[in-house]
């Protein structure tokens, strides 16, 4: 095994086991054999085949991105950024997945752009939440990415024949045979030559689901040692249509079937009993998900698009949970998103110490490793994974260097990534990444996202198009000069 040894880095974004956090070390050196780091701290005396000076260099983990859909989502850029629905508490979810269809062979092209994002943005693990497409493991491997693949399964799916109601296709019979082939999938991850790969077990959507395939995937996860990820709480849409099935939040009816927990992640359980969107009468979920110690995805991009914010991540992770980050949607950017998350923590919380940026440098590392049920991955420490990004100190914007990752959150993000490093391949090399093509996969994305919008009227209960959905940002006419 080839062994590469950092060495004199300026900055070392190190793991201290015993306080149980990261802390800084200046000057140090850091030495990884083959996937695994070997050493971490000063004056590293032994051999390697290569040194790397650490001039002007800060070493951070990995990031670990615990939920995102990034096959789909590139599809919508220039059409959800400012889609939202009044009907719909604001959320323009339901009526773009009823209105577009993504055919399911150019879905490689959306992960293999989203792939290079993340890649760039120094994420080196990925939960990849889809239903399976034509190449979606051969682009997974490709990558170099440590992925987590959740591929999805629901018995029923949503449907809409007027504006202001959702409503429901039940179809059980298809969630069973989907579910059986997720199962399939997951174990065939396993044996993956790469070693990169492996399954979460993941029925969609909580109001999609029977509540007997809720808890017999909850077993199935459990019995093979892997987590298992479910949307829930993300919509007052959906809030309301639980307590009308079953009197109780979306939270309270998962600990009712006794699937919360260690190994469970729940994307998004943002609005929750007390949200002030919501406002239940009960104020139990965030107790429930904290003495559980249930994950929680936070993605903030996607919810602040339409003006909601989770109230807040500061009490979350006081009352226990294990908070995480993902993406979600585009831009597939982690660091972002940690900046977002800190940010509206405060802004919710009317407190500026409501989340701090170590915090959520944690949640977008160790946090996610934990809701993975990963030891070995979030952190520089001897014996965990080699998932490392180089960070440039040279960068403009990350000058001056006082405090890197505050200038690597609030100031650079991706832009300072330099280079990316998983199971110690290098993936990423100045800012360039190395496995995948992402201009030309950006450009078939184009096409296919033409081919999605071409048949909207044909799927829109209205038989609107595209446009009317969705307008451009500005008009388009024609501008003339003065009349001679």
């Amino acid at each position: 095994m080839a062994t590469t040894h950092f060495s004199n880095v300026d900055w070392i974004v190190a793991w201290d086991d015993a306080r149980r956090r990261h802390v800084y070390l200046r000057g140090g050196d850091l030495v990884f054999s083959g996937a695994e780091i070997t050493f971490v701290g000063m004056a590293f005396d032994g051999t390697a085949d290569t040194v790397i000076d650490g001039t002007g260099m800060c070493l951070i983990p990995g990031l670990v991105n615990i939920h995102a859909h990034p096959a789909s989502e590139p599809f919508f850029r220039g059409i959800r950024e400012d889609h939202s629905v009044r009907e719909h508490y604001m959320t323009g979810l339901y009526e773009r997945l009823c209105a577009y269809a993504i055919e399911p062979e150019w879905l490689k092209f959306g992960a293999e752009v989203s792939y290079c994002d993340l890649l760039l943005s120094g994420v080196t693990s990925l939960v990849d939440i889809t239903f399976p497409y034509p190449g979606w493991v051969d682009v997974m491997a490709r990558s170099g990415l440590r992925m987590f693949a959740a591929p999805g399964f629901n018995t029923s799916r949503w449907h809409r024949d007027k504006h202001h109601e959702l409503k429901f296709i039940e179809d059980e019979a298809k969630g069973r045979r989907d579910f059986a082939a997720a199962l399939k999938l997951i174990d065939a991850l396993q044996a993956h030559p790469s070693g990169r790969l492996s399954g979460i077990v993941s029925p969609v959507q909580v109001e999609n689901n029977t509540p007997e395939i809720l808890v017999e995937s909850r077993a199935a996860a459990r019995e093979r040692g892997i987590p298992w990820t479910l949307h829930a709480s993300q919509s007052v849409v959906e809030f309301n249509v639980m307590v009308r099935r079953h009197g109780m939040s979306p939270i309270q009816y998962l600990d009712g079937l006794g699937v919360l927990g260690k190994g469970t992640i729940l994307g998004h359980a943002m609005l929750v009993d007390d949200n002030s969107w919501v406002r239940w009468i009960t104020k139990t979920d965030v107790i429930l998900l904290g003495d559980s110690q249930t994950a929680v995805a936070h993605c903030p991009t996607p919810f602040m698009r339409y003006g909601t914010v989770m109230e807040h991540f500061g009490r979350y992770r006081e009352a226990g949970v294990v908070l995480g980050i993902g993406t979600d949607t585009f831009p597939h950017n982690l660091i972002e998103d940690m900046r977002s998350a800190a940010i509206l923590a405060r802004v919710a919380s009317h407190d500026g110490h409501a989340a701090s940026t170590s915090d959520v440098f944690h949640a977008g590392t160790v946090g996610g490793a934990t809701a993975l049920m990963r030891d070995d991955l979030g952190r520089l420490a001897v014996g965990a994974k080699a998932d490392l990004a180089v960070v440039d100190l040279t960068h403009p914007l990350m000058m001056p260097v006082r405090d890197p990752l505050a200038g690597l959150i609030h100031s650079a993000a991706d832009r300072a990534i330099r280079d990316v490093y998983v199971d110690g391949q290098q993936v990423v090399k100045d800012a360039m990444v190395l496995t995948l093509d992402r201009q030309g996969a950006a450009e078939r994305l184009a096409e296919g996202q033409a081919r999605m919008e071409s048949g909207v009227p044909g799927r829109d209960f209205a038989g609107r198009s595209s446009l009317e959905i969705s307008p451009l940002t500005l008009d388009v006419s024609q501008i003339h000069g003065p009349a001679e």
